[in-house]
């Protein structure tokens, strides 16, 4: 069982590096873009869930 659970966390890859680089550029864009401190609170929350509105973009883009 140990062997098991050491090998499936080893196996990750580097997905969290790539979303936590993105959280951090989102973070950046939205707070230089904020005007007050609702666009700061609106720019947290886009910048927590942007792979969703990525996709969201992507699919209407593509019709889907």
């Amino acid at each position: 069982m140990k062997e098991r659970l050491k090998n499936s966390s080893m196996n990750r890859g580097g997905g969290d590096a790539v979303y936590g680089l993105g959280f951090i550029g989102a973070l950046i864009y939205y707070f230089q873009n904020a005007t007050n401190f609702w666009m700061v609170l609106v720019g947290i929350f886009k910048a927590f869930f942007w792979p969703a509105f990525l996709v969201h973009a992507l699919l209407g883009f593509l019709k889907m």
